[in-house]
């Protein structure tokens, strides 16, 4: 069973900065897109960033200015550097990433398990 790995959410005061990171097993799989999104009970899972194979990046405009995501390929990991967090950034964040098994043609996607973060005013 393939499994994206996260870490590093937490608690944090407004204003305060998380990093988190996400594991995809690059071994045996090529990577295409990566990206975070995040559900708050309620509410459909929102786009935060995504993260092309070349680097180029998108984010939500919620969080342009204060979140950056960034890729090391050779590691198959993707990182959301958050600062200035808000209240309203709490959420569970999950990772996404586009797969392909070295021995396909086709990518699949995938989401991590997720990881909470909180934001306290």
């Amino acid at each position: 069973q393939v499994q994206l790995v996260e870490s590093g959410g937490g608690l944090v005061q407004a204003g305060g900065s998380l990093r988190l990171s996400c594991v995809a097993p690059g071994s045996t799989f090529s990577i295409n897109d990566m990206g975070w999104y995040r559900q708050t009970p309620g509410k459909q899972r929102e786009l935060v960033a995504t993260i092309s194979r070349d680097g180029r990046t998108n984010y939500a405009d919620s969080v342009k200015g204060r979140f950056t995501i960034s890729r090391d390929n050779a590691k198959g990991t993707v990182y959301l550097q958050m600062n200035s967090l808000k209240p309203e950034d709490t959420a569970v964040y999950y990772c996404n990433a586009d797969l392909r098994r070295w021995t396909s043609s086709l990518y699949y996607n995938y989401w991590g398990q997720g990881t909470q973060v909180t934001v306290s005013s």
